[in-house]
């Protein structure tokens, strides 16, 4: 069995970031930067293929390390995360515990932790699978390119909606028949090194973006997810916009799709 990271990053001007991310399999490094190269690393018994691109958009990114890996299983990646020793295996054995998984999804270290944690082994589903990032994700190649699933390009960084581009995704996977499980094991700690490439604070934009966001998941009941956002994750806070104005940016955002 073999294992890929496939990590989305950017204006990397040497090989580094291997060391840094404790990449200890092999891995597609996509780039995007203002030049257009391909180097490949070869250390310890695994291949490093940094491909280097003049262009923007981490679902573009992460599509562009898809359509070229080969791997029987495969992480999606950011570039502040450093993986766990052995961290191959653990995805190996995951999936060797759970056969029929297309996807199976991980826990991330953090400092001062901020995303959901997962205590126990269960299924994920269209009831549950909104809480969860590209950085935890493991997946089977194969089954992604059966399906003709890939990321949307106009969510993420660097594109016209600054998230979501992977809560998108794990809805395709569902919506194609794909089995995901939510596994208690943790495969990568978040660095916190650098800001966000996104978030740039509760703002117009945010709840522009989020509105958007949730048409998209659901073009016939988003008002209602709009709704229960509000109700659930309001936030309150200095130069925020109240809570009705939260509800009028998503619409925006929403309607302007």
């Amino acid at each position: 069995m073999s294992v890929q990271v496939l990590v989305a990053t950017m204006n990397q001007q040497d090989t580094k970031l291997i060391e840094r991310m404790k990449l200890h399999s092999d891995a597609i490094i996509i780039n995007q930067c203002d030049k257009n190269e391909y180097e490949e690393v070869n250390k310890d018994g695994n291949s490093y293929q940094i491909y280097s691109f003049n262009e923007r958009g981490v679902g573009l990114s992460r599509n562009t390390a898809l359509m070229r890996s080969k791997s029987d299983y495969a992480l999606l990646a950011d570039d502040d995360m450093v993986y766990s020793d052995n961290y191959a295996n653990t995805v190996e054995e995951q999936f060797s515990q759970h056969a029929d998984a297309d996807l199976i999804i991980f826990n991330l270290e953090e400092d001062n932790p901020s995303r959901y944690i997962i205590k126990d082994t269960f299924k994920v589903s269209k009831l549950n699978y909104m809480r969860f990032g590209a950085a935890r994700i493991a997946f089977k190649p194969s089954s992604i390119k059966e399906k003709g699933i890939s990321f949307h390009l106009l969510f993420g960084g660097g594109t016209p909606h600054s998230n979501g581009e992977d809560t998108i995704f794990l809805r395709d996977c569902l919506d194609k028949g794909l089995k995901i499980v939510a596994v208690p094991v943790t495969i990568a700690k978040l660095t916190e090194e650098r800001e966000s490439t996104w978030f740039s604070g509760f703002n117009k934009k945010y709840y522009q973006d989020r509105g958007a966001l949730f048409k998209v998941l659901s073009p016939k009941l988003y008002p209602f997810l709009i709704l229960q956002f509000v109700i659930r994750k309001f936030k309150k806070g200095a130069g925020m916009p109240k809570r009705l104005e939260q509800i009028q940016y998503m619409f925006e955002g929403a309607r302007n799709l």
